[in-house]
């Protein structure tokens, strides 16, 4: 019998002494691997029979753990992009850092921290999730409500030293009141913001300028890298496992040549910044004493797996092989594999497994739904079904169908715009958009502006005169869909 041990790496961050003492004590117990979780976190499980005297070591040196739970949820940051990948006006690492310091509780709701120039880190995965502004200091916050895709915008800029505050004053709000804010997709945010005010002042600016994000393209985040005099090395492991020894030899190189920290990525990756040139020798002795590969392909990289999922590992590595040898081109593509009905994984185009009693019986094959987001863009959370009820032996195929499909579109949207047929005159006002309609059981949006081909409805049809309707996803009757009046288009 074993047991999970999670420890929450804040913002991604991890001192080499650190985790050295994390690992030291993990291999007292017997451990002999670790895995790195989406959401920047530290996994590994231990025999029960070690189990209490880690949790002892642990625990005197003061690194806070759960073991079989997930109650509170790492922050995740971009601190990890900062220099190697992109470098912001204002957002160093010493503004994440006095931010991390000022949480003195342990959140419930996910938190990002996130610079809105880089793609590397997902921006709205959490439920708080906070993007930088061109105002120095000031966020945007897009807040989303758990077990939901319903976001809802912060009706002003936040300021950095108030996140920690604002984020303790919106979780209590939120667990105060979970039958108006908890599983509901249609959520008020105004009564969430009145709440959150009425309770405590916070410093904010007026929102001047709509959030605008980047087009999505994954940089490349494995090997050796140069950037300035110093080089930054990624390191990737295939199995999602890094071996205990090979970890501490890390460490103890960082400790030698005076590299304070790692850094972890949503990708389950192991980034170190600020190696000096001399100082490469000693790293690629401890990769070539521990064979440790750094140069894989970048379509298989852009994968988003569950953590601890040896089904979906299975599976992305079956997909990765077709791709390979039919010579499927992925870029500016991310995919993401679920095998479980609620997993907030990023991806525009994701693979779900079916979760109907006919699946789960056993009493056919297993199947697959492929979605992806409109517009294929991954900080979407509006998904769009493809095929449904997919044989594992088939997903290539589609797959690969689905790629063809975005490049289509991207090459259509290149060609120059047709000239309109009609100008509106100034003083015409375009029409309120009728609201959006969405699966309250998993979260699939009906637009009467597109319809639903594959259900023979064209676009233009309104929702009240469809007198009968069916989730193209979960299959689920009209009744269940709610009117969401917020149409949220991040990029």
């Amino acid at each position: 019998m074993s047991h999970l041990v999670k420890i929450n790496l804040a913002g991604g961050l991890v001192s080499a002494g650190d985790l050295l003492t994390i690992l030291e004590a993990a291999e007292r117990a017997q451990v002999e691997q670790v895995r790195f979780g989406n959401r920047q976190q530290l996994f590994f499980e231990v025999g029960a029979t070690h189990r209490r005297g880690l949790l002892h070591t642990l625990g005197q040196a003061g690194i806070a753990c759960e073991v079989d739970a997930d109650k509170h949820p790492n922050i995740s940051s971009s601190y990890v992009v900062e220099e190697v990948f992109h470098n912001t006006a204002w957002l160093r690492e010493g503004v994440y850092r006095n931010i991390l310091d000022l949480f003195d509780y342990q959140p419930k709701l996910k938190i990002n921290l996130i610079d809105r120039h880089q793609t590397f880190i997902p921006f709205f995965t959490g439920n708080l999730n906070f993007i930088t502004s061109d105002t120095s200091n000031y966020w945007y916050l897009y807040l989303r409500f758990p077990q939901t895709n319903a976001v809802y915008c912060w009706p002003g800029l936040v300021y950095s030293e108030d996140i920690p505050g604002l984020s303790r004053a919106v979780e209590w709000a939120i667990f105060a009141n979970k039958d108006q804010f908890y599983d509901q997709p249609a959520a008020d945010g105004a009564l969430l913001h009145r709440l959150v005010s009425d309770s405590q002042r916070f410093i904010t600016q007026p929102i001047t300028t709509p959030l605008s994000l980047p087009d999505f393209t994954l940089p490349y985040y494995e090997g050796f890298n140069r950037y300035g005099s110093k080089l930054w090395l990624g390191i990737y492991r295939r199995d999602e496992q890094f071996s205990v020894a090979f970890l501490k030899d890390v460490c103890q190189v960082c400790l030698r040549t005076r590299l304070g920290q790692l850094c972890t990525t949503p990708w389950k990756s192991l980034i170190i910044k600020g190696i000096a040139l001399a100082d490469r020798p000693h790293w690629d002795a401890v990769l070539r004493r521990h064979r440790i590969n750094v140069r894989h392909a970048a379509n298989e990289l852009n994968w988003q797996v569950e953590d601890h999922c040896a089904h979906g590992l299975a599976l992305k590595h079956e997909l990765v092989r077709h791709f390979n040898e039919e010579d499927v081109r992925t870029f500016q593509l991310c995919f993401a594999i679920k095998t479980k009905p609620k997993t907030g994984l990023f991806g525009s185009i994701v693979v779900r497994r079916h979760f109907d009693s006919l699946t789960q019986t056993g009493l056919h094959a297993e199947q697959y739904e492929v979605l992806h987001t409109r517009d294929f863009n991954p900080n979407s959370k509006d998904f769009i079904s493809f095929r449904k009820k997919v044989s594992r032996e088939n997903l290539p195929w589609y797959l690969t169908q689905l790629c063809d499909q975005f490049y289509e579109q991207q090459a259509a949207a290149s060609l120059p715009a047709a000239p309109p047929a009609e100008v509106a005159s100034p003083s015409s006002t375009a029409p309120d958009q009728p609201p959006l309609y969405q699966c309250r059981r998993c979260f699939t949006i009906y637009d009467e502006a597109y319809g639903d081909a594959a259900q023979g409805i064209a676009p233009g049809t309104p929702w009240a005169e469809l007198a009968s309707y069916a989730c193209p996803t979960c299959e689920a009757p009209k009744e269940t869909f709610a009117a969401v009046t917020t149409r949220f288009q991040p990029a």
